[in-house]
């Protein structure tokens, strides 16, 4: 949820909140972030494992990260997202602090309290900001929304369905077989 002042926040306020309070900044305005489930958790590793035994079985191009990783998406001081997982290909957006620009692919694992931020404020802002692909796992309705912008594409999965990457063409993940 979206703080109600009118004030425009940049990520030195999110870098100064109390410890143990995570929240996120979106063009000025700060969402803070509720503490993960446990299955939420295991979602994330499940998909973070897969992806780099991937990359790393294949020789991949592309770093994954998973939060808490710090991504400036606009390169700016009023935009900074933790997404769940995210893949970055151009090793020069990478430094200390996190990402630099857009990653090339962004997971987000929908929960109660991020449901209407992942499915409207991020999906705008990770289209604009230059993603490749972005992928909204909702365990609540078994289905993968999977966001193609490179070619401006929205595709539905099960979780029984393969889901290939446009990241890479010999990846796909079936969410089913994965150990949640």
């Amino acid at each position: 949820m979206a703080l109600t002042e009118l004030n425009t926040y940049t990520v030195n306020d999110v870098y100064n909140l109390p410890d143990g309070q995570r929240a996120e900044l979106i063009d000025g305005k700060v969402y803070y972030m509720a503490a993960s489930t446990r299955s939420h958790q295991r979602i994330v590793g499940e998909l973070f494992a897969t992806i780099r035994e991937h990359i790393r079985k294949n020789n991949g191009k592309g770093e994954v990260d998973i939060a808490p990783f710090g991504v400036f998406i606009d390169a700016d001081d009023k935009t900074y997202v933790e997404p769940d997982i995210c893949v970055i290909c151009d090793e020069n957006k990478l430094d200390e602090k996190g990402c630099n620009g857009a990653p090339d692919w962004i997971i987000e694992v929908v929960s109660t309290e991020s449901r209407r931020t992942d499915y409207t404020t991020k999906l705008f802002k990770y289209r604009s900001a230059g993603v490749r692909e972005y992928w909204i796992v909702d365990a609540d309705k078994t289905r993968v929304m999977v966001y193609d912008f490179f070619h401006d594409r929205l595709h539905e999965y099960g979780f029984t369905e393969d889901i290939p990457t446009g990241l890479y063409t010999d990846f796909s993940i079936r969410m089913s077989s994965l150990e949640l």
